[in-house]
């Protein structure tokens, strides 16, 4: 079997993984609807008060708020992707077969994730964000061509959110017991994708750091890209280049771990 089939291979056996979990995917949705509901008019408000606050007005506001309930579970924003089963597979030892597949360790698990992700987007993520658009005012793309560059800006914010909980997942090797890491992950990732509030809406200082963190690949650069507050190029560019960073830094770490560490279990 060839790498493409392979992965590919994988990729959906990610997908129907996570496809099984129907009831859990019908709570999701319910959830995630219902959170939407109250951050939207949560957002109304303060948008009433501070009008184009962050250089959105309200439409946009609101757009921002259903696409952040559409992405929270396909981004695993505070966990609950792969990374929990790297870190199991780890602390019990069970990664060494792993490591003896005929695969790259780093692909197989970024594969099993984009079929997650994609599962998570399909299943649970759509209808929210329908549901917000049938029954408020949202600034949606007339054209094609925008949606076609949100996709593709979706695609490479999933392929940084991996990035960033593989790395978190790597730590076991030397922590043993991820609930620290994954705890620390959970609040950056809630305040630095903009999940809470839009990252152009932190003033100063504050606001120019988080916006060039890897966070701001998740969330806030796919709505800008939706909604035409960014440019395309750029966005893809800012993208790409964290998700090659963090991707290079997890191989790194991935190599100083597996020649250095004793895993478990011998």
């Amino acid at each position: 079997m060839g790498a493409g089939r392979l992965y590919t291979a994988v990729a959906a056996g990610g997908f129907r993984r996570y496809a099984t979990y129907r009831a859990a995917t019908a709570a999701g949705v319910f959830t995630n609807t219902a959170f939407g509901i109250i951050l939207v008019y949560t957002y109304l408000a303060l948008w009433d008060e501070k009008p184009h606050l962050g250089g959105y007005d309200q439409a946009q506001a609101v757009t921002y708020v259903w696409l952040g309930q559409c992405l929270y579970a396909t981004l695993a924003i505070q966990g609950g992707g792969v990374e929990k089963d790297l870190m199991e597979r780890i602390r019990t030892g069970a990664i060494a077969i792993d490591l003896y597949r005929p695969a790259d360790l780093q692909m197989w698990w970024l594969a099993t994730d984009l079929g997650r992700s994609l599962f998570q987007l399909l299943g649970r993520g759509v209808v929210p964000f329908l549901v917000g658009a049938v029954f408020f005012p949202m600034a949606l793309p007339a054209d094609s061509g925008t949606w076609a560059a949100f996709l593709v800006s979706l695609l490479l914010a999933m392929v940084v959110s991996f990035a960033i909980r593989y790395l978190v997942a790597l730590s076991a090797f030397w922590l043993m017991d991820g609930m620290g890491a994954n705890q620390v992950m959970m609040i950056a990732g809630i305040f630095f994708s903009g999940m809470t509030l839009p990252l152009n809406v932190f003033p100063g200082a504050l606001g120019d750091v988080v916006r060039v963190l890897p966070w701001a690949a998740q969330i806030q650069m796919p709505a800008d890209v939706l909604m035409g507050e960014t440019g395309v190029a750029g966005a893809f560019a800012f993208q790409a280049g964290w998700a090659v960073v963090l991707l290079a830094a997890g191989r790194l770490v991935q190599s100083a771990a597996t020649r250095r560490v004793v895993v478990q279990g011998g």
